[in-house]
């Protein structure tokens, strides 16, 4: 560090010379060229099924929301029609654009699944949405080259392995000072996967990295608006944009990850190389600790204060003329998220302890039919949110933030008192979603969209063995719109 003589501003030089991490880029990419599918245990296939399914139907409820409509109208304004399907929706894309749209509409209703932290000094559920930014990039490229669900499948768990172990390392002040991780993290498991469907080699996967970290990018101040989801399709076309450069000669750094003026040092300051050296698929995440699975369209943290709740309603029979007061307590992380104590749309309501508390008080479930603009602004919902008291309780800080612990203390009339704790919620691996459970989210989901049921049940049994597909256009067939 030097300092102006004139001016006084510090001046800080990295050291460049480190060698801290020396070879973990392309550590990287020789996990994503070399592991085939072979390599894939049994367990995470299964476990990979579950949220393959939940991001086709959150594509499909998402291409009926306000941002994924707009994405579809700027698609067809730029004339980027291509052979690639934008789920929900008649419309054909460039695969660039459709992993976009596809993107945007797996996280357009925050109902997407989660990466989940295991250090205690980790934010516990906030790390990454995994499938949003992923899924949609294999696709696009899977439906164009025409392959096998076996190919997908391999090229998905691949980019998703790659994107939870890097947000595992990242420091935690990625998270706390203001990125978001779904959409920088997110870039790399796009390129990655895309990378292993184009077949490149080890050095153009490299090249892949270094070009998807140069735009790896998106803010959490945006959380609540169309711009959080704008991440994930984002982040999806980004990682794709990178391998077809790759693939085409672009060159880029060969330690995009570990260099001082890296990803890693640019993003976080530091990171953690235990948790990703020698660390990829050694368990992978998907198995070890998990993956969530989200049963409401809300920021996970809203979760097992969620779950809990609905818990004690039902058990209590508790009717909403009897709350006077309801006060819901965690780690003083969780409100750092969950920002929005009086929404008034259902975007800043998916974030917003407040009123998923309400709802539930009010209509014993919490829903995409729940979340939307109207809703959020009833009265009676709007008089419930102010019953409703949030913030830091010294237990759920204790407990650590490898956990989402959530007290809830339910004051009714008469001087009546309820309370309770969790954990977790209802999805996570401790608490986890079935396949046919994920199902009946899916029919949720695709009937919000006015999907076709028989169309529906196919997807669910197809997805149910999605490796022995002979053809991914089998699939998005069942996911594309008949042009009227």
């Amino acid at each position: 560090m030097t300092a102006d003589s004139t001016t006084g501003i510090r001046h800080f030089t990295p050291d460049i010379t480190s060698r801290r991490g020396e070879g973990l880029t392309r550590e990287v990419g020789a996990f994503v060229v070399q592991t085939g599918f072979e390599g894939l245990p049994a367990e995470l296939l299964e476990l990979g099924r579950k949220s393959i399914l939940d991001g086709l139907g959150l594509a499909l409820s998402g291409s009926v929301a306000k941002s994924g409509q707009l994405a579809q109208e700027y698609i067809r304004a730029q004339g980027l029609s291509g052979q690639a399907t934008v789920i929900g929706t008649p419309l054909k894309a460039q695969e660039r654009f459709a992993a976009f749209a596809n993107g945007i509409a797996m996280h357009a209703d925050d109902y997407d699944d989660t990466q989940l932290a295991v250090g205690s000094d980790r934010v516990y559920g906030l790390l990454t949405h995994p499938t949003a930014p992923c899924l949609p990039a294999a696709l696009a490229v899977a439906e164009r080259r025409n392959l096998s669900g076996r190919e997908l499948v391999l090229a998905y768990h691949v980019g998703v392995e790659v994107e939870t172990k890097v947000s595992e390392a990242m420091s935690p002040r990625h998270y706390q000072h203001g990125f978001h991780s779904t959409a920088t993290c997110g870039t790399l498991a796009s390129a990655s996967a895309v990378s292993k469907l184009y077949g490149l080699d080890l050095e153009h996967t490299i090249r892949a990295l270094g070009i998807a970290a140069s735009q790896s990018a998106g803010l959490r101040e945006n959380f609540g608006t169309m711009t959080k989801p704008f991440h994930a399709g984002r982040a999806a076309e980004s990682g794709l944009l990178a391998a077809d450069l790759a693939q085409g000669g672009w060159t880029a750094t060969d330690k995009i990850l570990e260099s001082p003026r890296g990803f890693f040092q640019a993003h976080g300051g530091g990171y953690m190389l235990e948790a990703i050296q020698g660390r990829l698929a050694k368990p992978w995440t998907f198995i070890d600790p998990g993956v969530s699975i989200k049963p409401h369209p809300s920021g996970s943290l809203t979760h097992p204060g969620m779950t809990r709740m609905l818990e004690l309603i039902r058990e209590h029979d508790v009717r909403p003329e009897q709350v006077e007061r309801v006060d819901v307590g965690t780690n003083h992380n969780m409100p750092n998220a969950l920002i929005h104590h009086s929404p008034s749309t259902e975007l800043q309501a998916k974030f917003s302890m407040e009123f998923c508390i309400a709802i539930l008080l009010l209509e014993r479930r919490g829903g995409l039919s729940e979340f939307t603009d109207e809703v959020v602004n009833r009265a009676d919902v709007q008089e419930m949110i102010g019953k409703v008291h949030f913030g830091v309780h010294p237990e759920a800080e204790a407990a650590g933030y490898d956990k989402m612990t959530t007290i809830i203390d339910l004051h009714l009339k008469a001087g009546r008192r309820i309370s309770g704790r969790a954990d977790f919620g209802k999805g996570s691996p401790a608490n986890p979603m079935s396949y046919d459970d994920v199902a009946d989210k899916f029919r949720e989901c695709a009937a919000f969209a006015r999907w076709d049921e028989g169309r529906t049940e196919r997807v669910v049994e197809m997805v149910r063995t999605l490796e022995k597909l002979a053809s991914v256009r089998e699939l998005t067939a069942l996911l594309s719109r008949e042009r009227s």
